[in-house]
């Protein structure tokens, strides 16, 4: 039986004090409410530098007696960047407590992740995972708790997916994702803060790029590396994303490094922490996320850098906060959450 220490309510917002990394931040775990369908195939990248796709998080309802109100993109029909198609699950059998003998979804792991990069675990039985802890620099731990490991192999703590393997994962278990939300107040020629003429509220700007895999805006995020801090992948993200730190000279690189170092610095608000909905999941791996609002108030910080897409990103720019604004997956839930927090328009 799976145990879900973390199960979440959604009778309202509720916010926890804590400390991430030595750094004061709050948390909001509001509802997040999934996509109502996902696409049949999707074309993404299997680099260690995706970003979380979608942002809900397990929970159970007195209605449902399985993770299936949380649990759509990873059972799309078919597996992303495939010809598999998964095991259809319908949502009275998506929890694993549910019994069902006749259970048997195909196993597949992508061709790019048996070529055993950098980014990805061996496959099991040539290397015994230790799951549930931290595994030498890989943090195989999850924000849902402790999951279970059924024939040497870890199973997903939201639910069936429908199909077995790693898929496009890298890691057995958990894969961690950390997505850096940057913003400044948008202000005029004179640098007052604009005020939305609708609901009088000023106006917020979000770092946002377009995604070369599939023409979505998007906030900046990427994989946390082996042993890295979450505080360093949020930067490094950021800084590799949105202002092309890579292709910069050593004295450009050095300006970008001490403006990002000094907003990265700050109190950042921690806007969510948790298991992904994500079609790329599967039995065995699924994706987690850490984002968190790095705010420069006083706008003379990131805010003067010219801002330049990386390698995945096709186009970088400040973008008004405003739910009109259509972005990938459930970004625009995160935003909300930041213009709450932050009394800005929405």
């Amino acid at each position: 039986m799976i145990h879900l220490p973390l199960r979440r309510h959604l009778v309202g917002p509720i916010r926890l004090a804590f400390t991430l990394l030595g750094l004061p931040h709050t948390v909001w775990t509001s509802g997040v409410r999934p996509a109502v369908s996902c696409p049949s195939s999707y074309p993404f990248p299997t680099s260690k530098t995706i970003s979380a796709v979608n942002t809900s998080y397990c929970r159970r309802s007195s209605t449902m007696p399985s993770s299936a109100g949380s649990h759509v993109k990873s059972r799309c029909p078919q597996y992303p960047g495939s010809n598999i198609k998964r095991l259809s699950v319908p949502d009275d059998k998506v929890d694993w407590t549910q019994k069902w003998p006749e259970y048997e979804p195909v196993s597949y792991t992508a061709p790019s992740v048996l070529n055993n990069p950098a980014w990805a675990d061996p496959d099991i039985g040539s290397f015994s995972p230790k799951f549930n802890t931290v595994d030498g620099a890989v943090d195989r731990t999850s924000f849902e708790g402790s999951y279970k490991v059924e024939n040497g192999k870890p199973l997903n703590p939201c639910g069936r997916t429908g199909v077995a393997g790693r898929g496009l994962l890298g890691r057995w278990g958990p894969n961690h994702a950390a997505d850096p939300i940057v913003t400044r107040w948008k202000v005029d020629v004179k640098g007052a803060k604009v005020h939305h003429s609708a609901s009088k509220k000023p106006v917020l700007q979000f770092v946002s790029i377009k995604r070369k895999d599939c023409g979505e805006w998007a906030i900046p995020g990427g994989m946390v590396d082996p042993g890295e801090q979450v505080s360093l992948t949020l930067q490094r993200e950021f800084s590799e994303e949105a202002l092309n730190s890579l292709s910069s000279s050593p004295e450009e690189r050095a300006k970008i490094h001490q403006r990002i170092t000094n907003l990265f610095k700050s109190s950042g608000f921690m806007v969510y922490k948790g298991y992904v909905d994500d079609p790329r999941n599967t039995d065995n791996s699924w994706m987690e996320t850490v984002a968190v609002n790095f705010h420069d108030d006083l706008g003379n910080s990131v805010s003067e850098l010219p801002l330049e897409a990386g390698d995945d990103a096709g186009q970088v720019q400040w973008v008004d906060l405003d739910s009109s604004f259509p972005l990938y997956a459930n970004h625009s839930h995160f935003l909300e959450i930041v213009a709450k927090e932050r009394k800005a328009h929405w």
